[in-house]
């Protein structure tokens, strides 16, 4: 006999009292039991439609909002609700701070159970809108559609846009005409790019029927105002692609650099085609502090700049640095912590996956003639060993700064066998960081915890923790 198929209801009247993991709303039925509701505010009581159900909790979307919270804002971008990101835009930045705190004070705390020293306050950002390097637009022949314009027979969704992908729809495009998330000139540069591209009569992408000229672009930015274009086609027409990106050129004499690449894959990722230089310098300038960084078209680097040299500085604090430690810096990406830290340090050795950051890293560390790196592509688990130990010498300050997904358990117990007198974790996931701090505290004690609000406008936060190796 087939699992009994779960029957949607309402439950009327329900308070909104806190943000959880993932941006979602958080309320509780007549029982006690948890709700998640998505496109919620704390203080708003709302009807909400339960979708789904599971033993421990509830999951629903808003049918009606009988009344908002006191504390909601309104949002300044005419895409808020439709585009999908910078979902905490209805809620004014100062409560956005206090309600990341929680979270990662709930994830490290109250469900981890992780027992810290010093629980510090959240650092703000002093920019929350047009703090990005780097955002990616995708070229669309096919709309994203609201739910009046899905209702209504006279629209059609047949129409050449340049935007983002909306959340579940993979071959339509929100169109956009403004993003907060980019300072200029990337707007101007997008809007322009479209405006040329339907002059020229060429066709954009078509993703369920692989076809189409224009496919996606991305724009990089950097406090050194330098702006670096990377377009991707669908097709190797070299005659239209000169015309199109010499048009682009003339109309935004501020590029720097331009790089194009052809992609006539099922997916849109560039990190395995071959990036064409067209016009200008191969790379950007941009620094960390007084660290200069050459940033390349496929270049891993912190998307905030002037919020990284805060995070980093905190890693700097933790770490207590006096110029005659070995760090080991895991999942270094393109040497942003190492090279930041280096003069402070005697020695520091970066492990990372991704060979091209590397590559990076190691150029990196030649601008900036520094002489005390050593960088190694490869997977941290496989690298760090008992003989890279002793080849490199034992770490008196380890740093690692993993992906969303955490430590690897190898690398957990490889921690737990080194005994570094001070590990600094950074985390972009206060759940996977708890998971890791739970497993290295039988060796290891929390002496502060600091969270760093890089992604204003969304739910994503870092933490940064300094462990301690006990004495007894």
């Amino acid at each position: 006999m087939g699992r009994r198929r779960f029957k949607k209801k309402v439950i009327e009247g329900l308070t909104i009292t806190g943000i959880a993991d993932k941006g979602k709303g958080v309320c509780r039925d007549e029982t006690g039991r948890v709700i998640f509701v998505d496109d919620v505010a704390p203080g708003d009581v709302v009807d909400v439609l339960i979708y789904k159900k599971r033993k421990a909790y509830l999951q629903g979307s808003v049918q009606h909002v009988q009344k908002y919270s006191d504390d909601r804002a309104e949002p300044f971008c005419e895409h808020f609700g439709t585009c999908g990101g910078c979902k905490f835009q209805h809620i004014p930045y100062e409560k956005q701070i206090e309600y990341k705190q929680d979270i990662v004070d709930n994830a490290l705390r109250r469900i981890g159970k992780v027992e810290i020293g010093e629980f510090k306050n959240i650092l703000p950002c002093d920019e929350p809108s047009f703090y990005r390097n780097k955002l990616e637009f995708a070229f669309s022949n096919k709309r994203w559609l609201t739910y009046e314009e899905l209702n209504n027979p006279e629209v059609s969704n047949v129409e050449d846009v340049l935007g983002f992908h909306r959340a579940g729809a993979f071959d339509k495009i929100l169109n956009v005409n403004k993003c907060h998330l980019q300072p200029e000139p990337s707007n101007q540069l997008r809007n322009s790019m479209k405006a040329i591209a339907i002059e020229q009569g060429l066709t954009f992408y078509d993703v369920r029927k692989q076809t189409g000229f224009l496919r996606n672009m991305i724009v990089r930015t950097s406090t050194t105002h330098e702006v670096m274009l990377n377009v991707s086609f669908g097709m190797n027409d070299k005659s239209k692609i000169e015309d199109y990106l010499n048009e682009v050129l003339d109309k935004n004499k501020f590029l720097t650099c331009v790089h194009y690449t052809i992609n006539t894959k099922l997916n849109d990722s560039w990190s395995d085609l071959e990036m064409i230089h067209f016009f200008g310098k191969k790379t950007i300038e941009e620094y960390l502090g007084d660290v200069k960084f050459e940033i390349g078209p496929k270049s891993f680097f912190q998307t905030n700049t002037k919020q990284a040299v805060r995070l980093f500085d905190v890693v700097k604090e933790f770490a207590e640095l006096s110029g005659e430690e070995n760090v080991y810096d895991l999942y270094t990406g393109l040497g942003s912590i190492a090279l930041y830290v280096a003069d402070q340090c005697k020695q520091v050795v970066g492990i990372e996956e991704i060979e091209s950051a590397i590559e990076d890293a190691k150029e990196n560390c030649k601008r900036n003639d520094i002489q005390n790196a050593i960088f190694y592509a490869g997977d941290v688990k496989d690298i760090l060993t008992t003989e890279f130990s002793e080849k490199h010498g034992k770490p008196d300050v380890v740093i690692t700064d993993p992906p969303r997904v955490g430590m690897h358990a190898k690398v957990v117990d490889m921690l737990l066998q080194l005994e570094a007198p001070k590990i600094v974790y950074v985390s972009c996931k206060p759940s996977t960081q708890a998971r890791d701090l739970n497993l290295l505290k039988e060796k290891y004690e929390v002496l502060k915890v600091q969270p760093v609000d890089m992604f204003p406008q969304t739910h994503h936060i870092e933490t940064v923790a300094v462990l301690k190796l006990r004495t007894s």
